[in-house]
């Protein structure tokens, strides 16, 4: 199956690059710079495209980005600590970002004769963005089923969508994921922070996934204070 594949530079896609490029053929790395203020994310998704030896291209919706404004990754406003299950984390809700990103992804998918699209969305995002459900996965099947109709059939590949980020861990390490050369950091500083939702989610799923974790944080210990406030 010829898939694109769409790579932030985040542990989950780059696993899923690593895992496409042994599973199918992997034809390509799509990466989106919207002005998050984590994108040095790009550069990993960079090294992993010459990693696997496929094309990167970035596509710069910087003007989108600016338009999205009221998230944290995108606006002036902190990005908060704490687990991602906790309300605050909706505050790093980019709206409509994985539907735009998509959609862009599958129009060069067609145009260049792929077969399918894969993105990494999983099931420890489905309580904040709604862009990572089920539901939605299905539905933007349907809709470019309806607007490739006749043109491109298009498969949206996203094996995780139903998983946690520790089942990724465990199957980017089946798959060689050098996962000290991937970015989860919202916050975008010179190491990741361990504190914000993301680095303490990746943290927790190296820890369920019994695998070592070779990220460097400098908050290394914050992330057992957020799951026992989360269950409390």
């Amino acid at each position: 199956m010829k898939t694109l594949a769409v790579c932030s530079g985040g542990l989950d896609s780059v696993s899923l690059a690593h895992m496409v490029a042994a599973e199918h053929e992997l034809t390509g790395l799509l990466s989106f710079d919207y002005g998050q203020r984590h994108r040095k994310e790009l550069g990993f998704a960079a090294l992993c495209a010459q990693r696997l030896k496929v094309p990167h291209q970035i596509i710069d919706i910087g003007e989108i980005g600016r338009g999205l404004s009221g998230s944290a990754l995108t606006s002036s406003i902190d990005v908060p600590d704490g687990h991602y299950a906790e309300d605050t984390m909706k505050i790093t809700v980019v709206p409509n970002r994985n539907a735009i990103m998509l959609a862009i992804a599958f129009g060069l998918a067609a145009a260049h004769s792929a077969e399918a699209v894969a993105a990494a969305v999983h099931g420890g995002d489905h309580f904040i963005y709604p862009d990572c459900r089920p539901a939605f996965i299905e539905a933007f099947q349907t809709m470019q089923d309806r607007a490739l109709d006749g043109y491109a059939q298009i498969r949206l590949y996203a094996p995780y969508v139903n998983l946690g980020k520790a089942d990724i861990v465990a199957d980017g390490a089946r798959y060689g994921t050098p996962f000290a050369e991937t970015w989860s950091c919202y916050k975008g500083g010179v190491r990741h922070c361990g504190r914000c939702g993301t680095c303490v989610e990746r943290r927790e799923a190296f820890h369920l996934a019994g695998h070592a974790d070779p990220t460097d944080y400098e908050d290394a210990d914050f992330w057992l204070e957020a799951l026992r406030r989360r269950r409390a």
